[in-house]
């Protein structure tokens, strides 16, 4: 195929697709202003005691609802029902099924946008008018109908369609005294971004004293240094002021060969640290010099484990104020 060939069906299946989306905005179109299932009639009255759950709920004082003699005295002439229960006096009873019948157009109207993918919903928002107020006797019913749907839109939750409903609310007489439009947005959730990677944690800091920091000191240096009795001679680790042997005070120190043997060792799982890679591998490491150390590992299987494994010293440098000694198993 050349590359006209490929440009004229390209051109052709763009217009397909832009006739196709045409022809189902236009039927989206025909539900607008179709009455949806039957007129709903409230199942009481407005009624006081309801009103006084209302008004203790949200914290409404105003005397018109509750009190009586108020009420009389003001512009109503008698009780009235504070305006925003206006939904509350038709509200469907909690658990009773929504009419979801292929005869209902609300029902239709969903199944259309949902086969277009657009299955996620969101309350939007809703505005309540008035005609006038509503008092204790006056019984209602509403007639529904979808008002509106939106041509296709982008939102930050993705693309969909803005469908309104309008609730018309009527009392005896049948003369309107409010009315609420109900938006939601039908919309196919937008792509997730792939969650930028997590600046790794740094690992515990280590509690540096003057008897130690010789030897933190050293692993910037890359070395592992061990303290020495400058008088006897006995090595000691960890660290310490005085020596165990001959009671001195002064001392100094030697580099570790970086070679030794596991003396014995522990694969810790939980609890888990951010900072530490897990399973965590634990060695007790038997230097030649004659001391034992406790490191983790690196590059190292956990079937590699094994009491009396050689392995050899790593000195890693964690960040730029940290340096850690590791082992490794080598062949022996």
């Amino acid at each position: 195929m050349s590359a006209t060939d490929d440009a004229q069906a390209a051109s052709a299946q763009a217009a397909n697709a832009q006739a196709e989306s045409a022809a189902y905005f236009e039927q989206l179109r025909t539900f607008a202003g179709l009455e949806i299932g039957v007129q709903a009639l409230a199942p009481d009255e407005v009624n006081v005691p309801m009103v006084r759950h209302w008004c203790e709920a949200m914290g409404d004082t105003n005397p018109v609802y509750l009190d009586r003699a108020a009420a009389e005295s003001s512009v109503h002439g008698g009780l009235v029902a504070p305006p925003t229960m206006l939904q509350a006096w038709v509200m469907r009873p909690f658990g009773e099924a929504r009419d979801e019948s292929d005869t209902n157009p609300y029902a239709q109207l969903t199944k259309l946008v949902e086969s277009k993918g657009f299955t996620s919903v969101v309350a939007t928002n809703c505005e309540q008018s008035y005609d006038r107020y509503l008092r204790p006797g006056d019984r209602l019913t509403m007639r529904t109908v979808i008002d509106a749907v939106s041509e296709e839109k982008t939102t930050g939750l993705g693309t969909g369609h803005f469908i309104t409903t309008r609730q018309d609310y009527f009392d005896a007489a049948g003369e309107r005294v409010g009315s609420m439009l109900f938006r939601i947005l039908k919309f196919r959730p937008a792509a997730k971004k792939p969650a930028a990677p997590a600046a790794r944690a740094m690992r515990p800091r280590p509690s540096v004293t003057h008897d130690i920091a010789f030897w933190f000191e050293g692993l910037q240096q890359g070395k592992l240094l061990i303290q020495r009795c400058a008088d006897c001679g006995t090595l000691r680790h960890p660290a310490g002021p005085m020596c165990r042997n001959c009671h001195s005070l002064a001392w100094d120190t030697i580099e570790a060969s970086g070679t030794g043997t596991i003396h014995s060792f522990v694969v810790v799982h939980y609890p888990q640290i951010p900072s530490i890679d897990y399973p965590n591998q634990v060695v007790l490491v038997d230097l030649p010099e004659g001391i034992r150390v406790v490191a983790n590992t690196v590059d190292t299987t956990p079937e590699q484990l094994q009491i009396g494994a050689a392995v050899q010293l790593v000195v890693q440098h964690c960040d730029d104020a940290l340096s850690l000694p590791f082992f490794k198993v080598v062949n022996s």
